[in-house]
């Protein structure tokens, strides 16, 4: 069993069942819930266990679907396993690049993987109501834990004082969800727990308006997060606030027009030094059943949580990473799983970013080649694309995890060799905050672990950044984001097979740096404005 708020997040949202619908505050982002079973907030929140629980509720919400896995879908349109949090990062973040492709069919998945898609792709809907339902639950619970609220509900002092804690990790959860919105879909409302409840169009604010919203939340959240390592393993510190700020300093110039390095180079020398440490155990070790424990814990920063015996059955999370990247003539008993679904696989341009596709050299490419061809000719077609073996449902020493269908593979969305690699990023694109000889260092580090060849300043370019990124992170969904950063995911100036709809790929329009604001939230609020080329 992992760590007691991993059980609690699970046991009181899965094993108890409470299902929590806050009709009011999903109306202000125009989500609709599914689950009939409501509960009056006020009535609610008189019980003092009651706030930890919807803390759980929105850590929880990350992996699954539901309250019950993916029985009761928290919103409407897609299933729980398909409208997982994790489940369409990693859908929209890698499909949509060189690093992954899958052969399902399921109503317009495909055009994900050719850049085809349109505003009324179901999985680009399920994403933005996805991310749009945390922030909804946000918000109610920051109405709910105002100091009049707990006052008048007779809380004590030292309650009082854990619930300040909630409140800010639920306003960095609902920053990171406004990140991922502004990210993929440009001009977002921002609703806050200020905003009236009841049915009313929020406003459309632009990218730039979210982006200094999300600055301003994430710098304040500073002087009230916990310090580093001093809350439960999965929940977020100080460390989690600065390294998402540093993230959007990264890609400021995509969000808001304008640089800003100089921040990202300071925040990474603030999170590097933070307590946080480089694992020096092998880079497997970071993607095992026992990630919390291993070793590898002391480099994840902000881990999305599993746990076999906790979560109910589903197909979200990392349960579906594993399932789907298990198929032809793969043993998945082998991988910890009870099975394949013949989905994942990656192009042979990914391939061709390590030296061995055989893993001989690198140990980061980690690839499946039995039976497996190099070139995708059939999309539809598992065997075509070579396969992934970054993730294992077993322990690093190779004894099983608690089940085989459900993984016990935490899923790390930020962890410090990625502060190293945007500390060397800032470094190369001209920051005076980071040098180029300790950006160096840093990307030697994690090039020791991996038993690749270490390098010199004059390897240290735009180019191997981007290429060293996708060799560290993939499969982490990072890669979209990070192609535009570098002006290579649409356009013809990085081609990979399938892209723009073709074999051999062709060059893609510009537009599609962003996706179209979904067709059925432009229905449910007219005031919005769809982006330009949809």
């Amino acid at each position: 069993m992992k760590i007691s708020f991993k059980y609690i997040s699970y046991f009181f949202l899965f094993i108890l069942g409470i299902s929590m619908t806050f009709t009011s505050c999903t109306d202000d982002l125009n989500v609709t819930p599914k689950d009939d079973d409501e509960f009056l907030s006020e009535t609610f929140f008189q019980d003092p266990a009651s706030y930890k629980q919807v803390l759980a509720k929105l850590y929880a919400g990350l992996y699954v679907g539901g309250n019950d896995g993916d029985g009761t879908a928290d919103i409407a349109g897609l299933s729980g396993d398909f409208s997982s949090y994790l489940r369409l990062l990693f859908v929209t973040q890698e499909f949509t690049t060189d690093e992954a492709i899958i052969a399902w069919a399921d109503g317009t998945l495909p055009t994900l993987n050719t850049q085809t898609w349109s505003p009324q792709n179901e999985f680009l809907y399920g994403t933005y109501s996805r991310a749009s339902y945390h922030i909804s639950l946000a918000n109610e619970f920051l109405r709910q834990t105002t100091d009049e609220k707990l006052t008048e509900r007779g809380v004590d002092a030292s309650l009082k004082t854990e619930i300040a804690t909630f409140r800010a990790e639920a306003r960095f959860l609902r920053a990171f969800s406004y990140v991922n919105l502004m990210d993929l879909f440009g001009n977002v409302p921002i609703t806050t727990e200020a905003d009236p409840v009841g049915f009313f169009y929020p406003v459309q604010k632009s990218r730039a308006e979210v982006f200094a919203f999300v600055e301003s939340e994430l710098k304040d959240l500073d002087t009230s997060l916990p310090n580093a390592r001093t809350n439960e393993y999965g929940r977020i510190d100080k460390v989690a606030a600065k390294f998402l700020l540093a993230q959007i300093y990264l890609n400021s110039k995509v969000y808001t027009g304008t640089e800003r390095n100089n921040e990202v180079g300071t925040l990474c020398t603030e999170i590097i030094n933070s307590g946080y440490t480089f694992a020096n155990v092998p880079y497997a070790y970071l993607f095992s059943a026992d990630n919390d424990k291993n070793g590898a814990q002391n480099e994840v920063i902000f881990p999305i949580i599993s746990d076999g015996n906790a979560i109910r059955a589903t197909g979200g999370g990392m349960s579906f990473i594993l399932h789907a990247s298990i198929g032809g003539s793969m043993d998945a008993a082998s991988r910890g799983m009870d099975g394949g679904w013949q989905g994942i696989r990656t192009r042979k341009e990914f391939v061709a970013l390590f030296p061995d596709a055989t893993a001989t050299g690198d140990k980061r490419g980690t690839f499946y080649t039995d039976g497996q061809a190099l070139d995708i000719t059939n999309v539809s077609t598992f065997t075509d694309g070579y396969a992934v073996t970054k993730y294992i449902n077993k322990k690093a020493d190779g004894s099983p995890a608690q089940r085989t269908d459900i993984p016990d593979t935490d899923f790390p969305v930020f962890r410090i060799s990625d502060a190293y690699l945007m500390y060397a990023e800032a470094a190369v694109r001209g920051a005076s905050t980071a040098n180029t000889a300790t950006a160096v260092n840093y990307i030697n580090q994690i090039r020791t672990r991996a038993q690749a060849a270490t390098i010199s300043a004059a390897n240290l370019n735009l180019d191997f950044i981007l290429a060293e990124r996708g060799r560290e992170l993939f499969w982490e969904c990072h890669r979209r984001t990070d192609l535009i950063r570098f002006g290579k995911f649409t356009g013809g100036a990085k081609i990979w097979q399938w892209k723009g709809g073709t074999m051999n790929g062709v060059a893609t329009e510009s537009f599609r740096d962003l996706m179209p604001i979904p067709a059925k939230t432009i229905q449910a609020n007219p005031t919005l404005k769809q982006n330009p080329g949809y």
